[in-house]
């Protein structure tokens, strides 16, 4: 039996930059295992599984497997899923919305002359803060000193709008292009709160690198060890709403631009907005490009 995939790069004007996506089309009848196989077989950050919806007011199901699991949400996957399925619809949607293990998410599409070209997702839950992390255990997991983590606006914490990730700020570039994933300081820090990943990110942008606000990175556990992300939107998310929460405005809409993956040569652009009522944060936004890679089609022997 086949089944047609289409891959595309996220968060990102030109091929091979952003975060590579699989996104499996006609995925109903495959097993969780089958699915888990074919994510660990693409072996990218995550795999999506387009599915009927379960509520036919809703456009798809959509199931989103790293190679290790299976997760609630993501950012770039959400993305994605979302330009491929309006790139294919005979005239594109507005808007789709996806069933997700951690609950609906509504995702607009972007266009320029009538031609896709990215998406922007609402995260489907509240902002949660959760535990707080020592300068020292966090830094530790980065191969940084304390001295290095900054704390003026926020210690080391676990945040989430959908998945978690301990959000870390350091205090310079140099510090966020030094650091290196420890997988030993990993492994005495996580799993805590549901999270496996450290989100850590700078003010300190050069020139060279403006207009960006937020230069950052992501460390998350790989199939052999702790490994780098070129573009996580869901973590991106959280943190755009964390320093919203954080900012004195009661109402109105906070922006940000976030860079991502340069270290690692794949050069990714974020653009996050948060809505804030009455001092709380309303609704949290992300979005970006999205370019098409390959097409293809699955064996898949002895299905069914």
């Amino acid at each position: 039996m086949q089944r047609r995939y289409i891959t595309v790069d996220v968060f990102t004007d030109r091929a091979f930059g952003g975060n590579p996506l699989a996104v499996v089309l006609d995925a109903n009848g495959l097993s969780t295992m089958q699915m888990q196989a074919i994510a660990t077989e693409f072996n990218y950050s995550e795999t999506t599984f387009v599915l009927p919806p379960q509520d036919s007011g809703n456009d798809a199901q959509v199931r989103i497997f790293t190679v290790r699991s299976e997760i609630p949400f993501a950012g770039h996957p959400n993305v994605g899923t979302a330009v491929v399925l309006a790139t294919l619809a005979a005239k594109p949607p507005a808007r789709l919305t996806f069933e997700e293990k951690a609950g609906l998410v509504p995702v607009e599409i972007l266009t320029e002359q009538g031609r896709v070209t990215g998406a922007e997702l609402t995260a489907p839950q509240p902002l949660q803060r959760l535990s707080r992390v020592g300068m020292e255990e966090a830094a530790a997991c980065l191969s940084l000193s304390a001295r290095d983590v900054k704390t003026d606006r926020h210690p080391p914490q676990i945040v989430s709008v959908g998945l978690p990730f301990l959000m870390v700020e350091l205090a310079s570039r140099a510090a966020l292009k030094r650091a290196r994933p420890d997988a030993a300081a990993f492994a005495r820090t996580f799993p805590c709160d549901g999270s496996d990943a450290v989100y850590f990110y700078t003010r300190d942008v050069p020139a060279a690198e403006q207009p960006l606000d937020l230069q950052a990175r992501m460390f998350h556990p790989g199939s052999s060890g702790p490994s780098e992300d070129p573009a996580t939107g869901s973590a991106t998310a959280a943190a755009a709403a964390f320093l919203a929460d954080l900012d004195d405005t009661r109402d109105g809409e906070l922006r940000l631009r976030v860079g991502q993956g340069v270290d690692m040569g794949r050069p990714s652009l974020l653009l996050t907005r948060v809505r804030k009522q009455g001092g709380a944060v309303a609704s949290v936004h992300v979005g970006g490009g999205c370019v098409k890679m390959m097409d293809g089609a699955l064996e898949l022997e002895g299905e069914g």
